[in-house]
């Protein structure tokens, strides 16, 4: 069952990818713009009115994809090859060498797809050798390409508040350049002439990003296997020149590269390690690195198969890659792209409901969490972990329950929805995963998403949502990676296509989910295959340290945590009951006798636009609390949309001194929000320094204090301002600036 739905989903991405696209030749391109940047203006400030194109290039041999911030260049003959990647916000070369642009093995045999042969040196390329090199007669020849526009590559049911500028699919343009197998004389290799690689591009409007992506199409009558593969092979530009060899290593060139075969991490590199890789170059021989080690060859490939079975007829279609050349060094600076990069090809991280965890999930607790929930502005309830809430019962009895849960959180106008844990639990030695000899699963313990029970459960979990109107998963332990020997399992056939197989069948649900509309939840980095939220990075027991110290760890984890995520990317947590031990000193209940610390628990995470998991019984105790609560809420969302926007650090918590973090949005009339917090038990004074630049504001602003009157201030030459902040013991205050 599973194995026909994920054919399925592959053709019906093949006939979607062929139907965007048309024929073309390369005099019907228009010509590559004499001036193919997008001038003085900043792309991360200024709205860029450039679009994204495919050109021939000046010298009529060439194909190009700009899009005025980075420009890719084919040459198409005598094989087809990148032959610059240029990034056009810095004028730099990114590329210093040609390689193959993809690399397939197809029952054990490799093939390099397409690429050119005989550069005399890789430190750098020359213009005029590139008419000097030639073409692999071995290696898969150009047949020709396509061009057309960027097709979703998921559906996304847009349900729920989210940034007002997301489109989606993101405009841009789309490219399909094709492969055939090399010419063979000999009969065992007749009918295999007739598979075809097409190797996918897709460039971006306004953000200076690439995606690339292959597939395979087996025309023939016989079946193959898919054994391994490289999707995108870079000889890029070094970081810098280390003739020795650290222990600490030496540093990739300054590119985000990301896939969304991603997974086991919180973190973007960390998630992709398994899959993308920094190596050296054997072609580089003259880098200055003793022993030619400098990792500067990107090659994106799965460490281990995918081993995947391709009949007649089939098109099997690899994970896709996204690739942003960064222009600066600067920390913040390359944030804010990267974030920029997450609001165009996965938009749907951009909803960010006030969620509650209602510890339990019979009736009565439930039914106090919705109402609670109604009465101060939240959106959403979680029946949360150890609340008793069962997904996996598919009882008519316990899908009844669940959809009259739904049908009163409805009446509410909340979403309701649900967790369950998926790795990190045994269930048998039939059905967990089979481990090489020595390796363990990531979490200890893990089933097989592709042995009978994987397959059962993803079936429950199909079908629970459509039967009950739930539209929230918490899919805790996701699918971390881990592979799997069985030979039994139906799901797949053995060690090599484990990992490929169930990444594949978790993606596929995924995606599903986003095209329903279900909030997804999953403590991973599946942003890219269809998550919402992942954990802004936490350690779960320092909920358990006193509530002074809970205050602290909350703004140093959201000030770490947004480097590379937008405030609505990560969850925190604010324990309203016991968790995970720390007794009456680390919890709120009874709320009202906390209220001080439950308002800076709330404020600390609001200010910053970012959604704690508020996991207890009830919202409020008392008037008092559901005021304070509602008042916090209010504050939220009239604010909403700029403390949604993205941020520029300022200072980090410590408990030392005033800590501050700036959000920032050209777009929007409130162009920028200064948050401050007194970690400190006395009232403090203080000038920030503060940096108006990507507030797009250049000679004057307005600003004023929470809802006083606002001032001018003249901008730095570095546009920078002074601003005065007086504070109480332990207090917060917020400037807005227009």
């Amino acid at each position: 069952m599973l194995e026909n739905v994920i054919v399925a989903a592959i053709i019906c991405l093949t006939l979607c990818v062929s139907g965007a696209a048309a024929a073309a030749d390369l005099r019907s391109l228009p010509p590559l713009p004499a001036n193919d940047t997008i001038g003085d203006k900043d792309w991360l400030v200024h709205s860029v009115e450039r679009e994204a194109g495919v050109y021939q290039g000046n010298d009529g041999k060439e194909l190009v994809l700009s899009n005025g911030l980075v420009r890719r260049t084919f040459r198409l003959a005598p094989n087809a090859a990148t032959v610059g990647l240029d990034n056009l916000v810095t004028g730099e070369a990114v590329l210093r060498g040609v390689k193959p642009e993809a690399l397939v093995e197809i029952d054990g045999v490799p093939y390099e797809v397409g690429g050119l042969k005989g550069q005399p040196n890789y430190a750098f390329l020359r213009p005029e050798w590139v008419d000097q090199l030639t073409a692999d007669p071995s290696a898969m020849q150009f047949e020709g390409f396509e061009v057309g526009e960027p097709e979703e590559r998921m559906p996304w049911k847009q349900v729920r508040h989210h940034a007002p500028d997301a489109q989606w699919p993101p405009k841009g343009v789309y490219l399909r350049m094709d492969y055939g197998m090399p010419k063979r004389t000999d009969a065992a290799m007749a009918e295999k002439q007739r598979i075809k690689v097409s190797v996918h591009y897709e460039l971006y409007d306004g953000v200076p990003v690439l995606s690339k992506w292959i597939s395979v199409h087996n025309a023939s009558s016989v079946p193959v296997t898919i054994n391994r593969f490289s999707s995108e092979l870079l000889a890029a530009v070094e970081y810098g020149s280390s003739v020795e060899q650290r222990e600490y290593g030496v540093n990739a060139p300054n590119i985000l590269v990301e896939t969304d075969y991603a997974f086991s991490s919180f973190t973007n590199e960390d998630a992709n390690h398994h899959v993308v890789h920094w190596e050296a170059d054997p072609d580089y021989a003259t880098q200055v690195n003793y022993q030619r080690l400098t990792p500067c060859l990107l090659n994106v490939r799965p460490e281990i198969g995918p081993e995947h079975a391709l009949a007649p007829g089939e098109t099997f279609e690899s994970f896709r890659t996204f690739m942003l050349p960064f222009d600066s060094y600067d920390r913040d600076r390359n944030g804010l792209a990267q974030r920029r990069m997450y609001r165009t090809i996965a938009p749907w991280v951009t909803e960010n409901p006030l969620m509650m965890h209602v510890r339990y999930a019979d009736w009565d607790s439930v039914r106090t969490a919705i109402d609670q929930c109604a009465e101060v502005g939240f959106e959403m309830v979680i029946l949360t972990f150890g609340s008793g809430f069962n997904i996996e019962d598919d009882s008519d009895e316990y899908t009844k329950k669940m959809a009259q849960y739904a049908e009163y959180a409805h009446g509410k106008g909340l979403e309701i929805g649900g967790y369950s844990l998926l790795a990190s639990r045994s269930i048998n030695k039939a059905n967990d995963v089979v481990m090489p000899k020595g390796q363990r699963p990531t979490f200890g313990n893990s089933p097989c998403l592709l042995s009978k029970w994987g397959i059962d459960y993803f079936r429950k979990l199909y079908e629970f949502f459509p039967k009950t109107g739930f539209s929230l998963l918490e899919h805790d332990g996701s699918y971390p990676g881990d592979v799997c020997m069985s030979a039994e399992h139906p799901g797949h056939r053995g060690l090599g296509d484990s990992r490929w197989l169930q990444w594949r069948a978790i993606s596929d649900f995924y995606k599903w989910c986003r095209a329903e509309g279900i909030y997804l939840n999953v403590p991973d980095y599946y942003y890219l295959a269809g998550s919402n939220k992942c954990g802004m990075g936490y350690r779960e027991v320092n909920w358990s340290l006193p509530r002074a110290q809970q205050v602290i760890h909350t703004r140093q984890n959201i000030y770490d945590g947004t480097w590379e995520k937008t405030p609505s990317m990560g969850w925190m947590f604010v324990p309203l009951t016991e968790y995970h031990g720390g007794g009456a000193a680390a919890t709120i209940e009874p709320l009202d006798e906390h209220l001080d610390h439950y308002r800076q628990m709330l404020t600390s995470n609001l200010a910053m636009g970012v959604q704690a998991c508020y996991r207890g019984p009830r919202l409020f105790d008392t008037e008092r609390t559901k005021a304070m609560v509602k008042e916090r809420v209010d504050w939220f969302k009239r604010y909403r949309a700029i403390l949604e926007s993205d941020v520029v650090h300022g200072r980090r918590a410590d408990g030392r001194d005033v800590d501050w973090m700036l959000h920032v949005n050209p777009a929007l009339e409130h162009k920028g929000m200064l948050v401050a917090f007194n970690p400190l038990n006395e009232s403090v004074e203080r000038t920030l320094k503060v940096n108006l630049y990507y507030t797009g504001l250049e000679e004057t602003a307005r600003i004023r204090e929470r809802e006083g009157k606002p001032r001018r201030f003249e901008l730095a030459r570095d546009y920078s301002v002074a601003i005065e902040v007086s504070l109480e013991p332990q207090g917060f205050t917020w400037f807005v600036i227009e």
